[in-house]
C-alpha cells in the first residue's frame, strides 16, 4: 500500500511539472527530461531562472554553482576531492537499498568503499534536497546544499535522478566492450595503418590476459574489481567530402554500437567527427589530429593538445612579449591546416601587432615560395609549411628580423631546414625535448619491438599506444559502472598521476578541460647534415595570456 501511495505522489509531482511547462512553447510538448537535466547539470530552473541553494544559512549558491553535477559529476557516480568523498547519486545508489561502492576516501578512486545505504523514495529525497535530512533520518554533511525547489522543479530533478544511470550504455555487453576508431579519407595511409596496427595489437594483448572471477572483498575499506569483458575494435573509415561524414558516422553507430571512440586519425579537419561525438554523447579519446576543435564547453572529445592552434598561441605570446612589435608575415598553403593556424595567430595577436597573410596555391612553384617568403629586415616571418615546402626554401636564407616555423607541420625533429635557415629560424615544439623523452620512450618502443610492430610513424604510434593505456587505466578504476560520462570523468581524474606519457612531459585535465598538454618549447636546429640536434631556446612555454580561438 505504501509503495502505491509513493507511486501516486510521483505521478502528481510529474503532473505538476507538465502543468507548469504547458503553454511555454505553443504546439511543442514539454520536455520533462530536459528540464531535469538542466537543473542537474546547469542549475537552471524550469522558468529559466538560476537554481538557489545555501549551506549553513550563510553561504548562498546560485545557478551553475548550485548544480548537482558540480560535486556529484555529470555521471552522478561521485568523485573524491582530497579526503572528501562525494558519493554517487545515480538511480541505483539513491533508489535501491543494499551495499554500494563509493569512491575511496583515501583519494585512490580506483578502489571503493562498501557502504550499506538506505534507499530513498521520492518524498524522502525531496526532504534531503530541501532540508538536508538523509533517508536514514541523519543530517547530511554541511557540504550538501539545501535547495530552494518548488514542487514542479523538485519533480523534474527527481525524475532526472530516477533515470540517471538506469540503462546500460551502448556498446557494453556481458562479455564484450565495443570501441571504434575513425579514419578520415585524407589521413596519411601509412600513419593510419600504423595506428590501426597498434590498436589491434593492444586489444589482442589485452584480451589474451587472464580473465577470472572477481575476487572477494579484500578489506573493510576496499573492493577490488577485475575487468571481465573482452575488447572489440571497430574501424570506421569515412569517405568523400567532410559534409557527409556525420551521416556516415550515424550509420556506423547504429550498425555497430560502441562505448567510446579511441584514437582515430585525420588531417585537414576533425570538426564533423568532434560534432558527431558530442551530439551522440560518445567519448572520443585522444585522436591523432593536429587541428582539433577548441570548444571547451563540449564534454565528450578529449585531445592531447590544441596542435597548431597551440603553436599559434605560443607564437602570439612570444611576439607580443618582444620590446617592439613588428609586422608578422605568415606564409601557408590555402588547402592546408595552416589556414586555421594563421587565423588563430591573427586572433590571438589582437592589436599587439599587425599581420599579413601570403597564401600559396596548391600548385605553387619554388619561385612563388621564394617570393612569398621575401620580407624586409624588420619583419617577422611565420611559416605554416609542410616538409616539402620547408626543404624548398631559398638557399640564400631569409632577410627577416626573426623566423618562426610550425614544428608540427614542418616535421619536428626531421624538419629539413636549409643550412642558411637553420641559423636564424626557431620552430614551435609542443612536446618534451628528444633527449629528455628518450627514457620514457623506451617503454612504447620496446612494446612495439616485442610485438614486431614496425615504427613507421613514431608520434602517431606512440600517441595511440598512450591513448590505449589511458583507456585501460580508466576502465580499471570504473568498477562495473560502464557509463560513458563516467569514462570521461575517470580520464580527467586519473590522468595527472601518470608517469609514462610518451612525447609529453605531463598530461592533466581539470574538470571541463579538454586538452591534456598545455604548452611547448621554442627550439632551433644545430649541427651539420641531415641529422641536426634540436635545442631549446628557453623554458617550457604555456601561453596563458594569448586568448584561445573559438
Amino acid at each position: 500500500m505504501r509503495a502505491r501511495i509513493y507511486r501516486l505522489l510521483s505521478l502528481c509531482m510529474v503532473g505538476a511539472v507538465l502543468f507548469a511547462l504547458a503553454g511555454r512553447t505553443a504546439g511543442n510538448p514539454p520536455d520533462l527530461a530536459a528540464a531535469g537535466e538542466a537543473l542537474y547539470r546547469e542549475g537552471t530552473l524550469i522558468s529559466g531562472q538560476p537554481l538557489r541553494a545555501h549551506r549553513d544559512h550563510d553561504q548562498v549558491l546560485a545557478g551553475i554553482d548550485a548544480a548537482c553535477a558540480n560535486c556529484h559529476r555529470r555521471s552522478g557516480l561521485g568523485t573524491v576531492e582530497g579526503r572528501i568523498v562525494l558519493p554517487p547519486i545515480d538511480s541505483r545508489a539513491l533508489f535501491h537499498p543494499g551495499t554500494h561502492a563509493w569512491p575511496g576516501a583515501d583519494g585512490s578512486e580506483g578502489h571503493a568503499s562498501a557502504r550499506n545505504l538506505s534507499a530513498y523514495d521520492d518524498t524522502a529525497l525531496a526532504r534531503a534536497l530541501r532540508d538536508g535530512v538523509g533517508a536514514d533520518g541523519r543530517t547530511l554533511d554541511y557540504l550538501m546544499p539545501r535547495f530552494e525547489l518548488d514542487r514542479s522543479n523538485m519533480a523534474a530533478l527527481i525524475g532526472y535522478l530516477h533515470q540517471l544511470g538506469d540503462k546500460p550504455a551502448p556498446g557494453v555487453e556481458d562479455e564484450t566492450l565495443h570501441f571504434a576508431t575513425i579514419v578520415t579519407p585524407d589521413a596519411d595511409p601509412v600513419a593510419s595503418g600504423a595506428m590501426i596496427d597498434v590498436l589491434q595489437q593492444f586489444f589482442a594483448t589485452r584480451n589474451a590476459s587472464y580473465r577470472g572471477d572477481s575476487p572477494p572483498l579484500q578489506s573493510a575499506r576496499r573492493i577490488h574489481f577485475r575487468v571481465l569483458r573482452q575488447w572489440r575494435l571497430h574501424v570506421w573509415r569515412l569517405e568523400g567530402p567532410s559534409a557527409g561524414w556525420e551521416a556516415q558516422l550515424d550509420r556506423h553507430l547504429r550498425q555497430e554500437p560502441v562505448f567510446a571512440v579511441i584514437a582515430g586519425i585525420g588531417r585537414a579537419t576533425w570538426e564533423p567527427v568532434h560534432r558527431f561525438c558530442e551530439r551522440a554523447a560518445l567519448p572520443c579519446l585522444f585522436p591523432n589530429v593536429d587541428l582539433p576543435v577548441v570548444a571547451e564547453r563540449d564534454f565528450y572529445p578529449i585531445y592531447f593538445s590544441q596542435g597548431v592552434l597551440l603553436e599559434a598561441r605560443m607564437l602570439a605570446y612570444r611576439i607580443s612579449a618582444a620590446p617592439e612589435h613588428q609586422r608578422v608575415v605568415q606564409v601557408f598553403r590555402g588547402d592546408d591546416i595552416g589556414v586555421q593556424a594563421a587565423a588563430a595567430l591573427r586572433a590571438a595577436a589582437g592589436s599587439d601587432f599587425a599581420t599579413e597573410d601570403r597564401i600559396l596555391a596548391p600548385a605553387a612553384s619554388a619561385a612563388q615560395l621564394a617570393q612569398a617568403t621575401a620580407v624586409s629586415g624588420t619583419d617577422i616571418l611565420v611559416l605554416w609549411l609542410r616538409p616539402g615546402d620547408v626543404e624548398a626554401l631559398p638557399e640564400g636564407g631569409p632577410s627577416a628580423a626573426a623566423v618562426y616555423a610550425s614544428g608540427l607541420m614542418g616535421g619536428l625533429d626531421a624538419m629539413p631546414l636549409p643550412t642558411a635557415w637553420q641559423r636564424v629560424a626557431e620552430f614551435t615544439y609542443p612536446f618534451e625535448l628528444p633527449e629528455r623523452r628518450r627514457v620514457r620512450m623506451n617503454y612504447p618502443l620496446g612494446w612495439f619491438a616485442i610485438r614486431h610492430i614496425p615504427v613507421v610513424a613514431e608520434r602517431v604510434q606512440t600517441d595511440t599506444y598512450i591513448a590505449c593505456t589511458i583507456l585501460a587505466e580508466a576502465l580499471g578504476t570504473m568498477r562495473d559502472d560502464f557509463v560513458r560520462d563516467y569514462l570521461v570523468e575517470r580520464v580527467e581524474s586519473m590522468l595527472s598521476a601518470r608517469v609514462l606519457n610518451g612525447y609529453y612531459p605531463r598530461l592533466s585535465l581539470a574538470p571541463g578541460q579538454r586538452f591534456a598538454s598545455k604548452g611547448g618549447y621554442f627550439v632551433h636546429e644545430a649541427g651539420p647534415g641531415h641529422e641536426p640536434v634540436v635545442l631549446a631556446g628557453g623554458l617550457w612555454t604555456v601561453p596563458w595570456k594569448a586568448a584561445a580561438p573559438r
